[in-house]
């Protein structure tokens, strides 16, 4: 059969068509045209590796990481073990009631708002008298220091109550401070006016050196001090504890405890852990038989 040649045209042209196109998917017109390579000067020395003499932007001048902006937990400690306990003498007089002393870090003190605070509640410590350093709490934006018991509050019922086993409870008061040194509560807020910061021991003792001296001797402490056995003396100048030092000398050494366990041994008798540090850290464990210790075992060794 013989077919028109108009018909038979525009399909050898369509076919020839066809074959003239590149056989390439259609998906690789999407993509990105190829960038160009880069230009480097000529005599620029380029390294291939990376430059570990340079240094790092996150560590100091000295090789150590810079502090952190928030307090740590070993600073924590740090400063309990070290401030918590410790004796000293007031710079000028401290007021009386809840009020206490509110200490601006990095800033001078006001010492006429003080002043005026001293004549309106009175003075709990007096300017040259011999205290200690009781409690220490921290809070988000301040660190508040409780002498000689603190005047925020009155004795707790909980901390005044001993609880005997095969009879009632009886209360008994506390101490506000070591023998010879129990006078009115005080309270110092060292105040940050931001998230407390990561600090050591030695800078809080700076904060707190325009209310309280730590340097100087303490008379009271000392007379105190020198009465008790050689080894025991030694032991609190070397803020550690040792077997047969009742409750007040382990806070002269090592001060208060981040935590207590009260049990019973095997034969009956009645024990009391007291705990510094936090496991797997420096871990020490005083423990008590009635008002004595009777070990001491530091984790790790």
């Amino acid at each position: 059969m013989f077919r028109h040649p108009y018909r038979v045209f525009p399909c050898l042209t369509f076919s020839a068509l066809l074959l003239a196109l590149p056989d390439v998917p259609k998906v690789y017109r999407f993509r990105q045209p190829p960038a160009s390579p880069a230009q480097i000067p000529s005599g620029e020395a380029v390294s291939v590796f990376p430059d570990l003499t340079a240094q790092s932007a996150s560590t100091s001048a000295n090789g150590q990481a810079p502090k952190s902006d928030r307090l740590q937990e070993s600073s924590r400690l740090e400063i309990v073990r070290k401030v918590s306990g410790e004796f000293c003498h007031a710079v000028i007089a401290i007021p009386a009631g809840k009020g206490g002393v509110r200490i601006h870090a990095g800033k001078p003190l006001d010492e006429k708002v003080l002043h005026q605070s001293v004549l309106r509640s009175g003075a709990a410590i007096n300017a040259g008298d011999q205290a200690q350093i009781t409690q220490i709490e921290f809070r988000d934006k301040e660190i508040i220091f409780d002498i000689n018991g603190g005047a925020r509050r009155g004795t707790r019922f909980r901390d005044r109550i001993h609880v005997e086993f095969g009879g009632g409870p009886s209360v008994r008061s506390q101490q506000t401070g070591p023998p010879g040194l129990q006078r009115n509560g005080a309270t110092l807020y060292l105040d940050f006016g931001r998230r407390v910061p990561d600090l050591t021991a030695e800078q809080i003792l700076q904060n707190l050196a325009a209310v309280l001296d730590f340097s100087r001797q303490r008379s009271a402490s000392v007379q105190w001090v020198d009465t008790l056995p050689p080894e025991i003396k030694k032991a609190i100048q070397d803020k550690h504890a040792v077997v047969g030092m009742d409750s007040e000398m382990v806070i002269a050494a090592m001060g208060r405890p981040d935590k207590k366990i009260r049990e019973r041994d095997e034969d009956g008798m009645e024990t009391e852990d007291w705990i510094y540090g936090r496991p797997p850290g420096r871990t020490v464990f005083v423990k008590f038989a009635g008002e004595k210790v009777i070990s001491v075992k530091q984790f790790p060794q």
